[in-house]
């Protein structure tokens, strides 16, 4: 019986088979698992609207979704389709350094099971697990599009990028907080001339009328003339 396979392409030999090679075939496993694991590997998805297949060469080392991270990269002038093969089950650290304004997602090569779609204007990195989960319709899975918490260290702030990622606003936690707590915003949008404010004292905000206040358009004018 023929060695066989796995579905990243690592060979699986036959007792008795392959006699005098198995140093040989075996480091050659190893090579490729070192780089299942731990690979990086820039992919050039450049071009037009169209598909970049991700490819996985039996016992080699030559497959473009035999890698742990891939980058993709090169100009784009349409949406950008990135595929691997129905059978792989795995999960990626993907990077989007193309430029152009337009779409990147990575999918299976066939079926209607979910995908993960870097934005037009989404130069990040994403981790993703391919779940290999059926036959006709596996899964693509955004691992942080729905985590169910997020903690930063060390004082440091959520930043929210422009346009062009040139500059953000930043929020950040003070250098000392003296208790925990959580600030949960309004279930709706608020009209002209509210402020947010909390509401209950346990950091529940809401939208409020500057009027209560006290505060009105004239006399805002008025401040603003005498204390600039």
């Amino acid at each position: 019986m023929a060695s066989t396979f796995t579905d990243l392409g690592i060979e699986l030999m036959t007792t008795g088979e392959n006699a005098g090679t198995w140093g040989t075939k075996t480091n050659a496993n190893l090579n490729l698992i070192e780089q299942l694991t731990g690979g990086f590997a820039t992919v050039s998805i450049a071009g037009g609207a169209g598909t970049t297949a991700l490819d996985i060469d039996d016992g080699a080392l030559t497959g473009t979704a035999q890698q742990r991270i891939i980058e993709f990269t090169g100009s784009i002038t349409g949406n950008r389709i990135v595929t691997i093969p129905n059978d792989v089950e795995t999960f990626y650290i993907l990077k989007n350094s193309t430029s152009g304004a337009y779409t990147v997602q990575f999918k299976y090569a066939t079926g209607s099971g979910s995908s993960t779609t870097f934005s037009a204007t989404d130069k990040g990195t994403k981790i993703i697990y391919a779940t290999a989960n059926d036959g006709t319709n596996p899964d693509i899975v955004d691992a942080m599009a729905t985590s169910s918490e997020i903690s930063l260290a060390n004082n440091n702030p959520v930043k929210f990028l422009d346009a062009d990622n040139s500059a953000f606003v930043g929020i950040d936690a003070p250098a000392t907080v003296s208790a925990s707590y959580t600030l949960t915003l309004p279930a709706a949008v608020g009209s002209s001339s509210q402020a947010l404010v909390t509401t209950d004292g346990s950091g529940t905000l809401g939208f409020t009328s500057t009027s209560t206040f006290g505060i009105t358009t004239g006399k805002a004018i008025a401040m603003a003339m005498i204390f600039g």
